[in-house]
């Protein structure tokens, strides 16, 4: 007995404290993550007429997978879609296709399988919960407050997308581990651009600051009204008082309850933060991000980065080629004569 005992010992692998018994496995920081994915895409209809505007590609991975797999690069246990039911496609892309993966291993098309399998996180688990109606950002988070409990949690906007080494949700929860605040991802832009985004107001705030604490935040101010250029970026690391702060809110222009006015609520009751991550911002809920973000993913595609670089120079140098327009010429006039 005493032989397997001591062989028993020698081959258990969990930690030991000092008396000999076990260890339990620190809780980590941040477990679940808010992905709020009801919004019904109008600014790209009519592509996103019958399919997620989440699901719409750069190059050849969907939106949403690249917001997932920055989650799963940052630890997430559990992502929690709060979700509209014109959105079934997203559910469907993210659990296993088992059909297809047949046909991809009987054509023999294992590098397309391998891909394929590469998309599946098994350390994740996925909920979705339905926000009936468009009420805001802030009601979409509450709609997730039963599976959150009390503990903080993320929320990423997949229109978001961020190219950041390591990924910015990564980042922003090493800073909570050491500063367990609330954090708001920010990054500058023009003050022209001011109106298009969240603007916060941080003591003691400057364009090099890496982390300050919120003063106020303001949506879509006005270039002469906004207290700063720091722009919220769709990045959040929260604590469970968020939910009462929005729980409390009345609805706002359009009858939606924003999530910046229930952070303004809670900087009352505790101290949120600026994050200022490393990384480059696509605003891929527009259509210039979109395309911007697909030149630059493009260029990089180990497949196909070559040729697309060639490509561009070539549309560059057609580019650079043309007669521009007169200032006032007709463009009617030109359809005419070339339609003559």
């Amino acid at each position: 007995m005493s032989i397997s005992t001591a062989t028993a010992t020698v081959n258990r692998k969990e930690a030991l404290s000092l008396n000999g018994t076990p260890l339990r496995k620190p809780k980590k920081a941040i477990r679940k993550a808010i992905f709020p994915v009801a919004g019904l895409g109008t600014r790209f209809l009519p592509a996103t007429k019958a399919i997620a505007k989440e699901m719409l590609p750069i190059v050849d991975r969907p939106l949403i997978q690249y917001a997932v797999d920055e989650a799963a690069a940052a630890g997430i246990e559990e992502i929690i879609f709060v979700t509209h039911r014109s959105k079934r496609c997203i559910e469907d892309h993210l659990h296993r296709s088992v059909e297809l993966e047949s046909e991809l291993a009987s054509q023999g098309k294992h590098a397309s399988l391998k891909t394929l399998r590469q998309l599946e996180h098994s350390g994740i688990h996925f909920s979705f919960v339905r926000q009936e109606e468009p009420r805001g950002l802030g009601h979409a988070i509450l709609c997730a407050k039963h599976l959150i409990g009390n503990e903080p949690f993320a929320v990423l906007l997949p229109d978001d997308l961020i190219d950041g080494q390591p990924p910015v949700l990564h980042q922003m929860i090493s800073q909570y581990e050491r500063v367990p605040h609330s954090l708001v991802a920010v990054r500058q832009v023009s003050r022209k651009d001011t109106h298009r985004y969240g603007i916060v107001d941080a003591f003691g705030q400057d364009a090099e600051s890496f982390s300050a604490r919120i003063r106020s935040l303001v949506e879509k101010p006005s270039p002469e009204a906004a207290p700063s250029t720091m722009a919220i970026v769709g990045r959040y690391i929260l604590s469970a008082e968020i939910f009462e702060c929005i729980a409390n809110l009345n609805p706002g222009i359009g009858g939606e309850i924003q999530l910046t006015d229930g952070i303004s609520h809670l900087l009352k009751l505790e101290p949120v933060m600026t994050y200022r991550y490393q990384g480059k911002h696509y605003d891929c809920g527009s259509k210039a991000g979109f395309l911007e973000a697909t030149v630059a993913y493009g260029l990089k595609h180990p497949e196909v980065g070559k040729e697309f670089r060639e490509i561009l120079l070539r549309v560059g140098q057609e580019l650079a080629n043309e007669t521009p327009y007169p200032p006032d010429f007709d463009t009617r006039t030109a359809t005419m004569l070339m339609s003559a």
